[in-house]
């Protein structure tokens, strides 16, 4: 059995609810407090569209002091999910900064990413449903909307995600890192 390995990096503002969609596909739980994260890294086996993959996720920090070391990390990413809060109108605006952030790390204008609107469970919502079409039309790239305390399109934007960057590999025609595993039965 062959896996293909994707190394999914999530990006996004400090308290946007990055570590809180991670835990919640990783481990289906939603963490009530805010405990700002430096950097974690998570695996998980999934199987998507009949294929299993392993997904290599890290939850990186929003925060303004710990910048430096995004470029590191988004060289070694295969896909982004760009996330905001939709309560939160700067973090929807920083998306643009991550995003071009990533094109330059990564030398092309061509990176697989998803933009993700968290926190559409909470009754304020700053961030129009225009403008998020009108971002994800401008750039490119697909748009989900989730609710990492509801648990809604939690697994629909890593999913998404690791199709984009299955889509890119197909046309490249790269496979990365097949991992075999004997399976005894």
């Amino acid at each position: 059995m062959v896996i293909e390995e994707y190394k999914l990096v999530v990006v996004g503002d400090g308290g946007v609810g990055k570590s809180a969609l991670t835990l919640r596909l990783i481990q289906n739980h939603f963490v009530e407090e805010y405990d700002p994260t430096i950097e974690d890294s998570y695996r998980k086996q999934v199987v998507i569209e009949g294929n299993t993959c392993l997904l290599d996720i890290l939850d990186t920090a929003g925060q303004e002091e710990y910048s430096a070391m995004r470029d590191q990390y988004m060289r070694g990413g295969d896909g982004f999910l760009l996330v905001f809060a939709v309560n939160d109108t700067n973090s929807f605006q920083s998306i643009a900064a991550f995003r071009d952030q990533i094109m330059r790390c990564k030398d092309s204008d061509d990176v697989p990413m998803v933009m993700v609107c968290n926190k559409v469970d909470l009754p304020t919502k700053t961030v129009s449903l225009r403008e998020i079409q009108s971002a994800s039309q401008a750039y490119g790239i697909p748009f989900i909307q989730t609710s990492a305390k509801a648990g809604s399109n939690v697994e629909k934007a890593f999913h998404t995600l690791v199709l984009e960057v299955a889509k890119r590999r197909r046309a490249a025609g790269i496979k990365k890192k097949p991992k075999k595993r004997c399976c005894i039965q």
